[in-house]
Order: structure tokens, then C-alpha cells, then sequence
């Protein structure tokens, strides 16, 4: 999390800042379809012109974003693998394997067709984009914890319910980005930026609503219980506190910063107390892993 701001940026937007009215990134002529497509993106996620155009010029996929396309493939990799040998396309939750250990499976199992799809959805247009403005290694900090903060969430709030799928990463990705498009709300030139606005918080709220319903839903006779969705929480909140720090500073050093060190601490208290939690709350309040139909 070191800063990639140079001396170099700082001039660059010392002396251009007044010009910058003048010379728009929109007004740039005979740009390539790469060109053409890291000027949308930056218009997408950055909220300020000279950001905008030091991005553009510096640009250069190195590293490439890479991150949430693997991610995404092993996903589809993983739940195709499932349905073929299992020959079913919706995966059992309720076995114990799966519950005992969330942290190991979780991540890059769905267990359902319209959730590895939502998910995927997600990720490429909201993950890859925010990766190739702010890095690989925030951009995957965050995801990460956003699926650690949900997994020991649901093991601690409801304990008998299994986690699967990267709900809790996509979430932080989303309200992070969703957080600072409405704190930055004049400065973003994203076109129909209400409209998809609303339609990215009804998705995320359906998404939400049929997690509950799920959870809560009379289970069949051939099925366990059905995945948490504390998890989406989680990931929710993670966006909103770590995630909204990271996109607010773009190309800044957090390291400096007195809220990024508040936010560390807390995620790593809570993740010490979920992991004692998980250590001894089970054999201390009985609580018994449903068995498998």
C-alpha cells in the first residue's frame, strides 16, 4: 500500500491545473480502441479532471488487471467441475465439509447458476475497471477482505448456516464504488449516472432480498440449510469503510493516513475475535452442524 504518487504527479498538477478547462480529456482526437476504451474507464471511476488525464497519459497495463478476471475463471472452472461430476447445477450447501471450512471453499464455489453469474457480472465491470485505476494490490486487498469479513461474519451471527460464493468481496467492491460515485457526485462525468445508480442498488437490494428469502424460505426434504446472507452485509460494509478510504485516494500514500491505520485496526480485531469465536463458541453454546439430509 505504498504510494505511487511521485514528485512528478505533483508538478504535473501544480502547473496543469489551470490549462486543464481548457484541454479536456473528452477533446482528444485519433485515439485507438485501447486509448478510447482507458479514457471511459477513467471517466468511469475517477472524479476529478486532472486525475482523469494523469491517468490517461500514464497508463501503460503494467501490471496488467488481472486479478479479477483469474478469480472469475476459477470460479467458473470450479462450478462447472461440480456440476459435471455431481450432475446437478445447484451445489449442497449442507455438507459438513463445506461448513467447517469456510475460508477454504467459499471463495471460488457458487452455488447456484444465477449467483456464479451475478458475481461474474459484477466483477468484470465494476472489479476489472477499478483494478486497472487503482492497482492490483488494493483492488485485491479489498476483494480479500471483503470475502474473509463476510465468511466470519455468517460464522459468527448464524452459525448453522453454511458460506459459499464471493458475495462479501463483490458487496465491497460495489458500495465502494457505489459510496464514492455519490460523495463525488459533481465531479463524475459518468453518463446516466442516476439511472444506473438506481439500477446497481435494486440489483444489489434483489440480490439481498433472495439471499433472504432463501435463508429463511421452509427448506425441500432433499436440502439443508441454505447459505447466510450476512455475508453481502459484510461485504457492504467493508466497501463502505476500507473500500470508500482506497478510492478517495487515488495514487495517495494511506500509509500517512490516521484513518487507514483506525480501519486496519478494527478489521484485525475483528478478525482475532471472529477467529476465538470460532475456536470456542461452538463447544461452549452446543451448537451442532445440521446433518446432511
Amino acid at each position: 500500500m505504498s504510494s505511487k504518487r511521485s514528485s512528478s504527479f505533483r508538478r504535473a498538477i501544480a502547473s496543469g491545473r489551470r490549462s486543464l478547462h481548457r484541454d479536456i480529456l473528452l477533446d482528444e482526437a485519433g485515439l485507438g480502441v485501447y486509448k478510447r476504451f482507458v479514457r471511459y474507464v477513467a471517466y468511469e471511476i475517477l472524479p476529478c479532471e486532472s486525475h482523469r488525464r494523469w491517468y490517461f497519459h500514464q497508463n501503460h497495463l503494467c501490471p496488467p488487471p488481472v486479478f479479477m478476471a483469474v478469480i472469475t475463471v476459477i470460479q467458473i472452472i470450479v462450478f462447472l467441475c461440480y456440476g459435471v461430476m455431481l450432475n446437478k447445477w445447484v451445489l449442497q450447501t449442507y455438507q459438513p465439509e463445506f461448513m467447517k471450512s469456510p475460508l477454504v471453499y467459499h471463495l471460488a464455489i457458487a452455488p447456484r447458476l444465477e449467483q456464479l453469474g451475478f458475481n461474474a457480472l459484477l466483477q468484470l465491470m465494476i472489479g476489472v475497471p477499478l483494478e486497472m485505476v487503482h492497482g492490483i494490490l488494493r483492488i485485491s486487498l479489498l476483494y480479500m477482505a471483503g470475502v474473509v469479513a463476510g465468511s466470519l461474519t455468517v460464522s459468527i451471527t448464524d452459525m448453522r448456516a453454511p458460506v459459499v460464493g464471493g458475495s462479501g468481496g463483490v458487496y465491497a467492491l460495489c458500495s465502494a464504488h457505489l459510496a464514492n460515485v455519490v460523495m463525488n457526485w459533481a465531479g463524475m462525468r459518468c453518463p446516466y449516472k442516476l439511472l444506473r445508480m438506481i439500477l446497481a442498488l435494486v440489483c444489489m437490494s434483489s440480490e439481498v432480498g433472495r439471499a433472504v428469502w432463501l435463508r429463511f424460505s421452509p427448506p425441500l426434504p432433499s436440502s439443508g440449510p441454505q447459505p447466510s446472507f450476512m455475508a453481502h452485509l459484510s461485504g457492504a460494509v467493508v466497501g463502505i469503510s476500507m473500500g470508500l478510504l482506497i478510492l478517495r485516494n487515488y495514487e495517495e500514500n494511506l500509509q500517512g493516513q490516521c484513518s487507514w491505520w483506525v480501519i486496519i485496526f478494527a478489521f484485525v480485531t475483528f478478525l482475532l475475535f471472529a477467529i476465538f469465536w470460532n475456536i470456542f463458541a461452538y463447544e461452549l453454546l452446543g451448537v451442532q452442524i445440521p446433518p446432511a439430509p
